[in-house]
């Protein structure tokens, strides 16, 4: 059996370098017409297939960006929630699309447990650009990725004096979003005893989620603690379905909405209430974050803030291919995307407007001072 041919057979048959070969795949307008004949005629006859590898043996470039993200899938799902895609899949939705419109594949690194760190040297040398979600990756990793490669983080606000300030960076007004649905509830249902369930790991978007939980109550004069009523380990059904009991199985008077940190921990309390016989909103009002397709299947469909996380991937994108092109240089970029309240049944809101955009201080776009560091 003969060989699988090569790039350099085909350069060599030809008569042109490993180079020109190489851009009459990538970008066959920028080699002249009969050179690029030359070359496709000497592929179909040597039954040459060009692969990624091959194309970026010239141009240093694979043609493949990379996705970093901590495992979301919750194992407490079932079968019949297959279809209702949860946050991370919103975001590869919307990296793999942009990434199809300027000829780039996709590849993805996910794990639950110590995972990424082990992947990311394997995933960062086979990718022209990365995108990682927030704290997935160590500093130090991703330090020396950002040297070689263009890298956007996802979600997780920019912290003053980070040492990854210099890098790009993507977030969703996670604050202004759960202020405007705690406001929502205080204001226009009267509900004053909140109970927000949030999670014991560190997560700088639960965290301003809290933050604007807290804003909203201080402003409407309603007393909150310090601390979320009750914090999960993981923010799966589950664990959504357990604080629902424990909350209601806590002394005193039972809260009159559980404030959860995620949709998934949401559907799970709306199931556990089912079973407790409490009828929602009537007993309890339930909202979640993150608005995921299983928040409008269930029932009552749940009231929610809506992140764009299809928009979070394309962006990612867009921002990398810039980068790549040479279109954007210099400064990082920071972007904070806009989310809107999706008020549904399980607040009481039966017949109001489903979704409305949420106010927000003016933060579109920022550039920090500190250089890239990239290697060109």
């Amino acid at each position: 059996m003969n060989a699988t041919p090569t790039v350099y057979d085909v350069a060599e048959r030809s008569g042109v370098s490993i180079a020109t070969v190489s851009r009459v795949y990538r970008s066959p307008d920028s080699v002249r017409a009969s050179t690029r004949e030359r070359v496709v005629a000497a592929a179909r006859e040597l039954g040459y297939v060009p692969s990624g590898s091959a194309r970026g043996l010239a141009s240093r470039s694979t043609g493949v960006l990379g996705l970093c993200f901590p495992d979301y899938s919750d194992p407490d799902a079932t079968a019949d929630d297959a279809d209702a895609m949860l946050y991370s899949d919103q975001i590869i939705r919307g990296m793999e699309r942009a990434a199809r419109r300027h000829g780039y594949a996709l590849l993805i690194a996910a794990s639950l447990r110590g995972g990424p760190e082990s992947l990311v040297a394997k995933v960062a040398g086979q990718v022209d650009g990365f995108a990682v979600m927030a704290r997935t990756v160590s500093t130090e990793e991703l330090e020396v990725i950002s040297r070689r490669r263009p890298v956007v983080m996802l979600a997780g606000p920019r912290e003053g004096g980070d040492s990854l300030d210099h890098l790009d960076h993507i977030e969703a007004a996670n604050e202004d979003g759960q202020r405007e649905l705690t406001r929502h509830l205080i204001e226009d249902h009267g509900l004053r005893r909140l109970a927000y369930v949030g999670t014991a790991e560190e997560s700088p978007d639960v965290e301003a989620r809290f933050r604007g939980f807290r804003q909203a109550c201080r402003a409407a004069g309603v007393e909150t603690a310090d601390e979320p009523a009750l914090l999960v380990g993981m923010m799966t059904q589950a664990e959504g379905a357990r604080a629902a009991d424990l909350l209601c199985d806590r002394p005193g008077e039972r809260p009159e909405a559980f404030v959860f940190a995620n949709d998934q921990m949401a559907v799970g309390a709306l199931h556990a209430l089912e079973r407790r016989g409490l009828k929602v909103p009537d007993d309890v009002a339930v909202t979640g974050f993150d608005g995921i397709p299983l928040s409008r299947m269930v029932r009552p469909a749940l009231t929610t803030v809506c992140q764009p996380m299809v928009r979070m991937g394309e962006e990612a994108t867009e921002l990398l291919v810039q980068r790549l092109s040479g279109e954007q240089s210099g400064e990082p970029v920071s972007l904070m995307l806009p989310v809107s309240v999706a008020r549904r049944a399980s607040c009481g809101c039966r017949h109001a407007p489903e979704t409305s955009a949420v106010p927000r201080r003016p933060v579109t776009l920022r550039t920090a001072s500190a250089p890239s560091g990239r290697e060109r």
